[in-house]
């Protein structure tokens, strides 16, 4: 589980699994210096990152799928796919 900043100063909660993984040497820097900025671990930072990453594209997804749905209905049905596609779109924006 990743908490919101400022919850818990850099620390991962949870069950947490070690990775070395491979990045360009001026996108580093760049993480490196956010995170200090912010307070953060790079650890927390990409891990936080990575969670982000991961909810967009979710989101994104399921975008996707109602508007393929939405693509196929009839006007009675476009009516309600038009309210929960406002809705979902105001659930992603509120997050912010």
């Amino acid at each position: 589980m990743v908490l919101p900043m400022g919850m818990n100063r850099g620390m991962i909660v949870g069950s947490t699994m070690k990775t070395a993984i491979s990045i360009q040497d001026e996108l580093l820097e760049q993480v490196d210096a956010t995170a200090r900025t912010m307070g953060l671990s790079r650890s927390r930072f990409i891990a936080l990152a990575v969670d982000e990453f991961i909810r967009k594209q979710r989101q994104d997804e399921m975008l996707r799928r109602l508007n393929e749905v939405y693509e196929g209905a009839n006007p009675a049905e476009r009516t309600l796919l038009k309210g929960a596609k406002a809705k979902f779109g105001r659930t992603v924006n509120d997050r912010w």
